[in-house]
């Protein structure tokens, strides 16, 4: 089980100072007028990186966070999870250790992909949280794909859920 902390997505942007009160007002009055989670409109107002986002997310949820920059892979590994699943589900397979197969994803909450994971590969999966630009860049170096889910507040959108939402 994941150690879950309670506190809201600004408050812990605030508490580690990426951004000020100030900032999370302006988005959240950006968020009421266009939609959307505040991680992302906190990323397109330019207050806050789309690291510095998932950084506290991973705090929150209690999953370690894994940059992908400079991470070699083993096409072994890769070959573990089919090209549709990692595209779906933005997931690439890191690594695997006896029937334990290591991923980064960008949305760690997801059970269909984690239950998609472990069919597909007959293995334990064990989760880390990359950004959803590193596990683009990944997807294209890995499997040659590209996706739909390019928009990074589209792939931000998804692990901040519905809680995040009209945050204060």
């Amino acid at each position: 089980m994941k150690k879950v902390i309670t506190k809201k997505l600004g408050k812990l942007l605030i508490e580690n100072g990426i951004i000020n009160e100030k900032q999370l007002g302006e988005a959240l009055d950006r968020q009421k007028k266009r939609g959307g989670y505040i991680g992302q409109n906190l990323v397109e107002m330019g207050y806050a990186t789309e690291e510095e986002i998932v950084s506290c997310l991973t705090v929150q949820y209690g999953y370690p966070y894994l940059p992908l920059r400079n991470y070699e892979i083993n096409h072994e590994i890769v070959k573990l999870v089919p090209a549709k699943i990692a595209k779906e589900y933005y997931v690439i397979p890191i690594d695997k250790i006896g029937n334990t197969l290591t991923v980064t994803i960008a949305n760690p909450l997801d059970k269909e992909a984690v239950e998609a994971i472990e069919k597909a590969s007959g293995c334990r999966v064990e989760i880390f949280v990359s950004t959803g630009s590193e596990i683009e860049k990944a997807l294209k170096t890995y499997y040659g794909l590209t996706s739909e889910k390019t928009d990074t507040s589209q792939m931000l959108g998804e692990v901040n859920m519905h809680e995040h939402k009209n945050e204060k």
